[in-house]
């Protein structure tokens, strides 16, 4: 029987945010940004991993090259360390994609034979040319404290 009661499973349970990459120069790997200025790491405490999903939205020359996930320290991406990669890819079409994940675990372990505390996330992705252009796709789960809303329904700039 249909209710009136509203649930949120997924929304609850994990962190998924949406950005527009454009990458400042091409053939140059940088962090993920929020269309062309603010860097998207994420603090990883209440999380048990990290997954990001890139989808090649603007072709400007052949695409995405290669998607990576980076840890750091802290926000401002002390100590960079790349953790996973795709290596090199082919996005050379609208609507190609690739996706990775990593768990706090995994981050952990490099971190610590690096001599490091990795407390941050991020993806990097490095595009052929400056005008090529991803939709990127922020997944944090496994929520250490579920809560309603901890996905945002709308977001507006």
């Amino acid at each position: 029987m249909v209710t009136a009661l509203a649930t949120e499973k997924l929304f609850a349970n994990c962190s998924i945010e949406s950005f527009i990459h454009m990458p400042a120069a091409g053939t140059t790997e940088q962090s993920v940004k929020a269309g062309t200025t603010a860097t998207t790491w994420r603090a990883m405490r209440d999380y048990e991993g990290f997954a990001v999903i890139a989808v090649q939205g603007v072709l400007g020359g052949n695409g995405m090259i290669e998607l990576s996930i980076y840890a750091a320290t802290d926000a401002s991406a002390t100590a960079a360390t790349e953790i996973k990669t795709t290596g090199v890819i082919a996005c050379d079409a609208i609507g190609d994609y690739a996706v990775l994940e990593v768990s706090m675990e995994e981050v952990e372990q490099i971190g610590i034979a690096a001599g490091y505390h990795f407390t941050h996330v991020t993806a990097y992705i490095d595009s052929h040319h400056a005008d090529d252009e991803q939709g990127v796709t922020y997944i944090r789960y496994g929520c250490k404290r579920p809560h309603l809303a901890l996905t945002a329904t709308t977001i507006s700039a």
